[in-house]
């Protein structure tokens, strides 16, 4: 099959590798839809441990299912593989299972492929008028989902229900929906990015800064470097809490003093639980989360000159999707 594999820092190939090993309990999925996410990006700038080249990046993936008693099926695709037995898998937290995997990190290949190969319990079916290439991001949707959900959670009652959102990509702007779906209406994204903030306020509909106008009870940090902790310390209104989602880079940032003295909350928050992830995907289904048109679509070929074009800042959409070639011959 045709893969863009990632072989060393900003290298991307389209080349022939082998067909994905479908293990017992998993199905192989012809995908027809991925998502460039930030964490590929990290990854193919050489900033990612987890990713060592030469890996098959990509996991934000729709398709059909290829062979088995559910081809023909369409699907997106959770990514994350759990062991479905531990004690946080049994609480509903699969997202922190010591035995987590995901797919585009060893052992377990990525979707910028013609195929993918993912247990059942992974596949979420698609409604047949909706598309693939929609259904694509259904897991950055969840990612946003699942932190708009713990930081209301975790808001105290009497606290207004405001936020801040630092980053306007497609995690940014997929937390403003969900919160958005969930009930806050007074939500601003911070993107310093000049045509990323031109479309979130004219194609998306959003109220987007270059600079935050205000301090905020949820302050949602979407992108994750020592900067954008420093302004999310700042931020937060006393009695808040901040939301880390962004995995920009590791160290500084955080003022742990003002955290301390004002009573501010921190969670950090990794992908999603597999109720967040199904959750999120019938909201899109059922058009609770608007068009979900912020994306564009390129082919696979094209990947590399895609990651090259989000590198150097030229993209304004949130997200680049991108469509692997048809098969050559039926695969079985």
């Amino acid at each position: 099959m045709k893969a863009l594999v990632y072989d060393t820092v900003e290298t991307l190939t389209l080349r022939d590798v082998p067909m994905p090993s479908v293990q017992t309990g998993e199905h192989l999925v012809r995908i027809h839809a991925v998502g460039i996410c930030g964490s590929d990006m990290h990854a193919y700038l050489g900033h990612d441990e987890r990713r060592p080249a030469p890996l098959i990046l990509g996991h934000e993936a729709a398709g059909v299912v290829a062979e088995g008693p559910l081809a023909g099926r369409r699907v997106t695709i959770n990514p994350l593989v759990t062991c479905g037995s531990c004690s946080y898998c049994r609480a509903g937290r699969e997202n922190l299972c010591p035995e987590r995997q995901i797919i585009s990190m060893p052992p377990r290949e990525g979707a910028f492929a013609q195929f993918v190969a993912i247990p059942e319990a992974n596949l979420v079916t698609v409604p047949d008028a909706f598309p693939l290439e929609k259904a694509a991001l259904a897991e950055p949707i969840a990612v946003g989902w699942h932190a708009a959900r713990l930081a209301l959670e975790a808001l105290h009652p009497a606290m207004t229900k405001r936020a801040l959102i630092l980053g306007g990509g497609a995690i940014g702007l997929a937390t403003a929906l969900s919160l958005r779906t969930m009930g806050i209406e007074d939500i601003e994204i911070c993107e310093p990015n000049a045509g990323r903030l031109q479309y979130l306020t004219s194609h998306c509909g959003l109220h987007a800064r270059p600079s935050p106008a205000q301090t905020a009870p949820i302050v949602i940090d979407a992108v994750g470097f020592a900067s954008t902790r420093a302004s999310a310390s700042a931020l937060a209104e006393p009695g808040g809490v901040i939301v880390h989602v962004g995995l920009g880079d590791n160290e500084g940032g955080l003022d742990i003093r003002r955290l301390t003295l004002q009573e501010i909350g921190f969670i950090g928050t990794y992908t999603y639980t597999a109720q967040d992830f199904r959750d999120a995907a019938q909201a899109m289904f059922a058009g609770r989360l608007g068009s979900l048109d912020w994306f564009e679509t390129r082919p696979l070929e094209d990947g590399a000159a895609a990651f090259r074009d989000i590198r150097a800042g030229n993209v304004a959409t949130p997200k680049i999707i991108l469509t692997p070639p048809e098969p050559a011959t039926p695969q079985i």
